[in-house]
């Protein structure tokens, strides 16, 4: 048990070798990651996708599967990933090869986990991947003929899910299960699921349905590459009399934001700071760096700055890579 002015801040004991040495083994890089050297960080800015940079933060504008393959090919890894890719058929960003308006949920499936494949590449030993997903219930009605302005940017004209299904799967009413399904295919693509957590929103978007129980929550999986990864518990838990730290609940009561944090007149599917702080607090040491494969407006790389930890974002659309470097300036 490892103590910090008297607080259990680990339960594994670091080893060492006859000498005093650290021991090279999982366990020991998992409590001593090594970091990214700035001279390796500040490499990225020369890569063809990097759209803005400061010397904490880069962001890229492009398709996440091509940007990571760049990333890839410098040879650096990132300690935390923490991201809320598009949601299946629930906006539609008129960008090309943006990803959850594919007609098959399959393949909606099949493209995250294959971009999650590449982030492991450029994924540390030792880092985490934190996935926030809502789901999806399948219609079949067709395109929408309302006129209800309140559900416009939801109802795009014809979604994938207003299709006819195979009366299986995807039949009208059916709750996808499209979060249970993406960690199951992570999963068996090799990463190790460490917790299902779920974010209980006290003020929700009202549900208006008749039939059911309105959705008052979304899931933020949380994985890892192997076994021995970096938490930091005592970053994110709790103090008992004994002076032992309690891990956080897997269960988080965060607020909707209000403004821009709830979503913009540009970017209607941001989530509050909040929601990142346990992912980035516990699992980024030191100096680390920050991921965002699917940035958005850019609120995990603000907030990974206001950590003092550096931070990449990509997005493959501009006019959200111009809101969250405005968003980043405004908070610096």
């Amino acid at each position: 048990m490892i103590k910090k002015n008297g607080v259990e801040i680990s339960q594994h004991a670091a080893s060492y070798d006859g000498r005093g040495k650290l021991k090279d083994t999982a366990p020991n890089r998992a409590l001593h990651p090594t970091v990214l050297s700035d001279d390796a960080f500040e490499a990225l800015f020369n890569l063809p996708s990097c759209y803005w940079h400061d010397d904490r933060t880069v962001v890229f504008c492009g398709d996440a599967s091509v940007v990571l393959e760049q990333l890839a090919s410098t040879g650096i890894s990132v300690d935390c990933t923490v991201t809320s890719p598009p949601y299946y058929g629930q906006r539609q960003y008129r960008v090309d090869g943006e990803l959850g308006l594919e007609r098959d949920p399959q393949d909606f499936i099949d493209n995250l986990t294959e971009t999650f494949r590449r982030v492991k590449r450029v994924l540390s030993e030792t880092g985490s991947l934190w996935v926030n997903i809502g789901d999806t219930y399948w219609s079949g009605k067709g395109a929408s003929t309302g006129t209800d302005l309140k559900q416009s940017a939801r109802r795009f004209g014809k979604r994938p899910q207003d299709y006819p299904g195979d009366g299986l799967w995807m039949r009208p009413k059916q709750l996808l299960l499209i979060p249970h399904r993406l960690a199951i295919s992570l999963q068996e693509d090799g990463w190790l699921v460490r917790n299902d957590n779920i974010w209980v929103k006290p003020n929700p978007l009202p549900d208006p349905v008749r039939d059911r129980c309105a959705v008052t929550h979304e899931h933020v999986f949380h994985f890892t590459r192997s076994r021995y990864y970096f938490f930091d518990k005592s970053q994110v838990g709790t103090t008992n009399a004994a002076g032992r730290i309690i891990p956080p609940s897997d269960t988080w009561i965060v607020p909707v934001s209000k403004g821009a944090s709830r979503g913009s007149k540009e970017h209607k599917a941001s989530y509050p700071e909040e929601l990142v702080r346990i992912p980035i607090d516990a699992t980024t040491p030191v100096n680390g760096v920050v991921l965002d494969p699917f940035m958005g407006s850019g609120t995990t790389l603000r907030f990974a700055r206001s950590r003092g930890f550096r931070s990449i974002g990509i997005d493959l659309n501009e006019e959200f890579c111009e809101m969250a470097v405005k968003l980043m300036k405004e908070n610096r």
